[in-house]
């Protein structure tokens, strides 16, 4: 009855085997991103104007990866911080002074630091924003401290040239603070991942934010004549490299110990993950953005992180990632790559490469060469070191950096609490309720924004699916055969399909394609004597009488398939990416079945197969209809609130996080792009993935959609005493209904 197919003969966990393959298709997609992101560019050498007017479509295309993207407050002057203790005024000698300042960025958000500033009989030759590592602190470059060899304090030193400088606080590596106390919530998660989670998911990110500290202070220092120039190390060099990248009024930048190959991205830690990046940017791209502006890089050590801080005392759920010292292979052909771009603006002397003999930051050379971009000649650059009086014992550092760590996360959930009229904007406001057709019609560009902004577009099937199936079951109703299909080359899916015993020659019936959850494996549904929260209702159905189709999602084999989705998210997919097309290979093979009814085939997935049961059938139209089992609810509210047990926030599932979805598309918006086919949605009311409140919250969105089509009948939810499982009550009587198929007597 299978007509086409040929023997399966792979063995072993076909299930990991699907993962494997997988990982190596997008690693193939990070090497082809390099020759791929030419076509995004369009650069005009003809002058230097033409050049930066050339690229600002993709310098607006970086501030928007890096969620940089949010008006600043004005500002016209620094704030020196002092207490009843302890006056503003750290240090000075002869040429300057050192003060703690904070200025405004947002209304919640201030930058805070030091301010280095010349004396008045010392004239101010340059402005210059230096950036720290996130784990060294500003006292620590400026001198204050004797933490760093005199050599790296290269704040201090350009301070001794007659520069005026800033040198903002970075948020750390720490975990100190990482969770909400008043919860019982707290994580080993870095507390730059803790921020960027909640930032991801609403189109924002921790490198975005420090870049608008440092924008502010360019904003006030562009108030004066003398020029602005940003320097930075380690976390402190990526963001100094994205904010001259992004504002052409930093004149001069020098980037220490981060730049380099960018290919393997996936590696450092989650709070480097840029959405897309290196579909458009490598290091070197993003050094064409500063082109022809002087750029100098410097080899030294990066800074060198295992891992996440440890488990510990119940503290988990952070991200693995490391940083190594860039390798100097890696920094020199990036480099090249950058130098090609000023070249051909005759600009070649603007880039300069240069290594400390020490291997420490700040070397003379790259401080005289920052300075003479900037238009500093002849700048004498000082090496002495002297610990002037200073209250810094005093200082509380750990205060700071827990007050800058939360205004960060009242930042984002001021955005969260946003997102709702956000949505409104981007979504509802665009669409037409007044029929079917309208509604669909007006669907169509959020459709599309759907999979190519926010799930990722990867290319479609490449090659013929070649069919191989084996028996595997034979219960009295049903046999059961596993199935798999290529995708792409050397990709495969699998799944398992039940088909009836009583089919007749010719008789075409309706299809539901069953999907687990985390972890599971479509066997789970599928065999009657495995006794799990599936309750075998792919089983259920076959004796139903239904044709049943069980595929294998990816999200298994805990961290080897969160690292697709972290190789995916930089050349601009997700996992999701290649699940949908996975399962456009299995529907198009569906329909060629001569006992299927291509237009009956519904999809009901428990959990992550619910989250499936969301995305995949809003953008399939060969899926009928959808029931999301045991995961639909307030998801936005779910992945960045700081509030709520019930967030992840708090876990491990560091892959749930999709950029600017916040903004974008709630369940209540992906249930709009499957109408008006029928929905549904389970809900047991112990089910620990929300409460009940924000799943009825979120339902009441689609039920009104559907009544305002005048199709309120195609859309319900069952609330059931029941936990995280399926119930297989209301939901078998809707693909009845719905799939056209009668119920057993």
């Amino acid at each position: 009855m299978l007509h086409g197919t040929i023997p399966l003969t792979l063995d072993g966990d076909l299930a990991a085997q699907m993962v494997e393959v997988l990982d190596g298709y997008v690693s193939r997609a990070i090497t082809d991103s390099v020759e791929g992101r030419t076509e995004l560019w369009n650069r005009d050498y003809s002058s230097h104007n033409a050049y930066t007017e050339s690229v600002e479509p993709n310098r607006a295309s970086l501030r928007k990866r890096i969620g940089c993207l949010d008006p600043r407050l004005p500002i016209e002057e620094l704030t020196y911080i002092a207490t009843t203790k302890a006056s503003a005024l750290l240090t000075e000698d002869e040429n300057y002074t050192t003060s703690r300042v904070r200025w405004q960025v947002f209304d919640e958000v201030e930058g805070e630091g030091l301010l280095l500033e010349p004396k008045h009989d010392v004239p101010i030759t340059a402005q210059i924003i230096a950036l720290p590592d996130a784990d060294w602190t500003p006292e620590m470059i400026a001198g204050v401290t004797d933490e760093l060899p005199a050599s790296a304090q290269f704040a201090r030193r350009l301070a001794k040239t007659g520069c005026r400088v800033v040198v903002p606080l970075l948020i750390n590596r720490d975990d100190t603070y990482s969770g909400n106390p008043t919860l019982g919530a707290m994580t080993n998660q870095p507390h730059r991942e803790f921020i960027y989670r909640m930032a991801f998911e609403l189109g924002r990110n921790i490198i975005g934010y420090e870049v608008q500290k440092v924008l502010s202070l360019v904003d006030w220092m562009s108030q004066s004549d003398a020029p602005v120039g940003v320097i930075g190390y380690g976390e402190g060099g990526l963001i100094a490299l994205y904010s001259a990248a992004v504002d052409t009024r930093i004149q001069a930048t020098a980037v220490s110990g981060y730049f380099q190959s960018r290919q393997e991205v996936w590696r450092e830690p989650i709070y480097r993950n840029v959405w897309g990046l290196l579909h458009e940017f490598g290091d070197a791209e993003i050094a064409s953005l500063i082109a022809p502006r002087p750029l100098v890089i410097e080899t030294s050590r990066g800074p060198e992180v295992a891992g996440p801080p440890s488990v510990r005392d119940g503290r988990g759920g952070a991200a693995p990632g490391q940083l190594v010292s860039p390798p100097i292979h890696a920094v020199e052909s990036e480099f090249e790559k950058a130098h090609g771009f000023y070249q051909m603006l005759d600009s070649g002397d603007a880039l300069r490469l240069v290594s400390p003999v020490d291997g420490l930051p700040g070397s003379e050379d790259a401080l005289t060469a920052l300075l003479t971009g900037l238009g500093v000649e002849s700048a004498h650059i000082d090496s002495h070191y002297q610990l002037s009086s200073s209250t810094v014992n005093d200082f509380d550092y750990g205060a700071r950096q827990q007050r800058q760590f939360m205004q960060l996360v009242n930042l984002s959930q001021r955005f969260l609490r946003e997102a709702a009229s956000r949505r409104q904007q981007f979504f509802w406001d665009k669409t037409d309720t007044s029929s079917l057709a309208q509604w669909e019609e007006t669907c169509t560009d959020a459709k599309a924004y759907f999979w190519d902004e926010v799930i990722g577009r990867c290319p479609p099937p490449d090659v013929p699916a070649n069919p191989r199936t084996r028996l595997i079951y034979d219960e009295p109703l049903w046999k059961g055969y596993e199935v798999v299909l290529d995708v792409w080359k050397d990709v495969f899916a699998y799944g398992i399909l039940l088909l009836p015993n009583d089919l007749q020659p010719g008789e075409q019936r309706p299809v539901v394609v069953c999907q687990h959850g985390l972890e599971g494996r479509p066997q789970d549904t599928a065999d009657p004597r495995i006794e799990s929260v599936y309750h075998s209702y792919a089983a259920q159905l076959a004796d139903r009488g239904f044709v049943v189709y069980a595929p294998q999602n990816p999200y298994i084999g805990v961290d080897a398939f969160r690292v697709i989705q972290r190789k995916a998210n930089p050349v601009k997919w997700s996992l999701f990416s290649l699940i949908i097309r996975q399962h456009e290979r299995t529907l198009d093979w569906l329909a060629e079945q001569s006992f299927v009814d291509a237009d009956r085939i519904g999809f009901y997935g428990l959990s992550y197969g619910g989250k499936t049961a969301m995305r995949v059938p809003a953008l399939l139209e060969g899926y009928a209809c959808s029931i999301c089992s045991a995961d639909f609810n307030e998801w936005i509210v779910k992945n960045a609130t700081y509030h709520s047990r019930y967030s992840y926030m708090f876990t491990g599932e560091y892959e749930m996080p999709e950029f600017d979805l916040g903004n974008t598309f709630n369940y209540g918006e992906m249930a709009g792009l499957i109408a008006p086919r029928p929905f549904m949605v389970e809900r047991g009311h112990d089910d620990g993935v929300a409460p009940d409140e924000w799943v009825a919250h979120e339902f009441a969105v689609v039920r009104r959609l559907y009544v305002r089509l005048g199709i309120a009948d195609r859309t319900e939810i069952e609330f059931f005493d029941g936990g995280h499982q399926i119930n297989s009550d209301k939901t078998f009587q809707f693909l009845h209904r719905h799939l056209d198929w009668p119920e057993p007597q």
